[in-house]
């Protein structure tokens, strides 16, 4: 997605945001690395802003522990550290065991075929090799199920989530046969969720996440990827 696009996005709620999220993306996805300084004028220039957002900006990447404001050396990136990557996974596997139990109980017909039918496009673009298809459809998979908790806060923090997430998929998936095993493992979570067991889910999506954490761990997170 081009900055433009972006910044034309509608639904962001202010244009500070949308440099935020512009931003973070940026680093998440190794254009900042770690120790590099970024300048507001020149962000701004790049961005076609002025530098009151990308101030704004920068503050709330703080907050969020991706870059620091070092005196007499300006805002230098942090970035995203093999503990960062730990526990945004095992924060996400606490909330989604939470989600799976919800959206067992809760799921309706329209949103198990959805699962359904999600998880039998990732069989057919799995055959294909397609890990650009994969992330896409990896990401509506998980959707269907925080949707189906009917849990607006439960959804909300896990969508909070999703772009870390990513992320964090889109090396994973660098792992040698990684599209065949997370197939079989969106196939467990399906079955279980055609069955209604809440146990088989959990299991299921424990495993998930977990060889998600160790095939994330061993790639590298830096530009170089």
């Amino acid at each position: 997605m081009t900055k433009d696009i972006y910044l034309e996005k509608e639904g962001m709620s202010s244009l500070t945001s949308r440099i935020f999220n512009i931003l973070r993306d940026e680093i998440l996805e190794g254009k900042y690395i770690e120790g590099q300084k970024l300048v507001e004028s020149r962000l701004a220039n790049e961005l076609g802003v002025s530098r009151t957002p990308v101030r704004e900006g920068l503050k709330q990447l703080e907050l969020e522990g991706l870059v620091e404001s070092i005196p007499n050396r300006g805002v230098i990136v942090k970035g995203i550290s093999s503990q960062d990557i730990e526990d945004i996974l095992n924060i996400r596997l606490a909330i989604e065991d939470l989600a799976v139990e919800l959206a067992m109980e809760r799921i309706d017909k329209d949103e198990l075929e959805d699962l359904k039918d999600i998880y039998e496009l990732m069989e057919f673009y799995t055959m294909k090799n397609d890990p650009d298809k994969i992330l896409g459809l990896n990401t509506q998979f998980h959707e269907v199920i925080y949707k189906a908790t009917k849990s607006r806060y439960l959804n909300n923090m896990l969508r909070d989530f999703q772009q870390y997430i990513k992320i964090i998929r889109e090396k994973s998936i660098k792992s040698p046969g990684r599209l065949k095993t997370a197939l079989e493992e969106h196939g467990l979570i399906v079955d279980a969720f055609i069955e209604g067991d809440v146990q088989k889910g959990k299991f299921a999506l424990k495993k998930h996440i977990t060889t998600l954490k160790n095939n994330a761990l061993n790639k590298k997170f830096s530009s170089e990827d």
